[in-house]
């Protein structure tokens, strides 16, 4: 196969279809159509069916993988790897993009080999603004000032020669060890949508343990 502009990698794990389904539609939908969707389906158990369905559909653009369950790093290091991708770039199955967003990074990244942005986020509360700080998870930070999988654009080389870690806060751990190596900056784009307000998320979830040892 020849090579795409743009390689997005999408793990999934038991997310709702409706909100896997907005996602894949997001990438569908932007201004630029250089690029490949890899799914990793890490061993659902609840739609496999209807995301086929969706991905036959879509099979011009989509790629699907799936293996038994082993997190979210592993998934989008096997997804790296069968990416054909000039840049690499990371979609959370319960978010979307906004229509220009892969414009937006491509524009960004011009003179950096990996970014990240901060994001529109969907919140019911203002806490939610709010996540674990991964060098002391009792204390909390806003999200401007954390780095999430999502937001991360850059060359493939990156993806290639850093690969994610398993465990909280692997988003910013591949960040700061990349900055070792590349040259990293944080953008202001806005152009990916994340969803706070989903409570079975992994950072709710982190922010729930440590209120409850609190309180």
């Amino acid at each position: 196969m020849g090579r795409v502009k743009i390689s997005v990698l999408m793990a999934v794990y038991n997310t709702d279809f409706r909100f896997t389904k907005r996602a894949i539609d997001s990438v569908m939908n932007q201004d630029i159509q250089d690029f490949e969707l890899i799914i990793i389906d890490d061993g659902s158990t609840n739609y496999s069916e209807e995301i086929l369905s969706y991905v036959k559909a879509h099979e011009d653009h989509i790629v699907y993988i799936r293996h038994s369950n082993r997190g979210q790093s592993i998934s989008i290091n096997r997804g790296v790897l069968n990416s054909i991708g000039e840049y690499i770039t990371i979609l959370d199955s319960d978010d979307e993009y906004k229509p220009h967003h892969l414009r937006s990074c491509l524009n960004e990244v011009k003179e950096f080999d990996l970014i990240c942005s901060t994001t529109e986020t969907v919140v019911d509360s203002i806490d939610d603004y709010y996540v674990p700080d991964k060098n002391d998870q009792t204390q909390l930070i806003h999200l401007d000032n954390s780095i999430l999988f999502g937001t991360l654009f850059g060359r493939r080389e990156v993806f290639e020669q850093i690969h994610f870690k398993t465990g909280f806060a692997a988003d910013a751990d591949f960040y700061e060890r990349a900055g070792e190596r590349f040259r990293v900056s944080r953008v202001n784009l806005r152009t990916y949508i994340y969803y706070r307000n989903i409570p079975s998320s992994i950072c709710a979830t982190v922010k729930k343990q440590y209120q409850s040892t609190d309180n």
